[in-house]
Parts: structure tokens; sequence; C-alpha cells
């Protein structure tokens, strides 16, 4: 009797560990998730190639509220590539604000003149 509630003891703390242990993996994984999620698709209008085009994080909060859509921007593009103006066309302020700052980086082909651009970026979608 005394060994069967010694086993019963040890299979719950085994349990208890176990769940722990899952527990703290989970955890890490919707962190770690949270942390390399970028903008799920990305698309410009197409009359001038983008050369270097980070995509947009995914932010943590649009994720944790489950903020999902689509965040539009309208760019210029200077001639020698660089992006002077992003103006929010369209999408919730956080996925905006997202896109924003990623694509004041972006670097386009050079050209003989500015150009003005659509980019659309889905977030959770």
């Amino acid at each position: 009797m005394k060994m069967l509630s010694e086993l019963k003891r040890f299979g719950a703390q085994m349990f208890n560990a176990r769940l722990a242990l899952l527990s703290s993996v989970a955890l890490l994984f919707v962190m770690g998730a949270g942390l390399k999620a970028q903008a799920q698709s990305v698309e410009t209008d197409g009359s001038r190639k983008c050369r270097v085009h980070d995509a947009p994080e995914y932010p943590e909060l649009a994720r944790l509220k489950g903020i999902k859509g689509i965040a539009r921007v309208m760019v210029t593009v200077q001639p020698d590539g660089s992006v002077s103006e992003v103006k929010e066309v369209g999408g919730h302020p956080i996925l905006l604000d997202a896109l924003s700052r990623a694509v004041k980086k972006w670097k386009y082909e050079k050209s003989d003149k500015t150009s003005v651009l659509e980019v659309k970026a889905g977030f959770g979608t």
C-alpha cells in the first residue's frame, strides 16, 4: 500500500515536471515567433524594381491583439533610388507604422526621374 502511494506521488511529480517543461517550451516558441514574424506578403506596382527591401516586421502588439490586414503606402523614389517620402494610404495604424519604417530603408534601381509607387503589405493574413 505504501509503495502504491509513493508511486502515485512520483507519477504526479513527473506529470508536473513535464507540464512545466512543455509550458516553458511553448512560451519560448510564442515569444520567438513574435520577434521574427514579418509581413506575409509585400508587393509594389512594379514600375521600378526594388534592389534592397527587407520585409516589414509584424508588430508584436498587432500579433497579440489579433490585428491583421493590408497596409498601403505611396512611396516617392528619387532618381538615385532612395526613398524620400512615404505617405500612408490605408490600413491599421500599427501596421502602417511598421510598413512605413521598413520602406524608408528600401533602395530602388536608379532612374532619370522621380517615381511615385504604391506598396502593399499583408500582415497576419
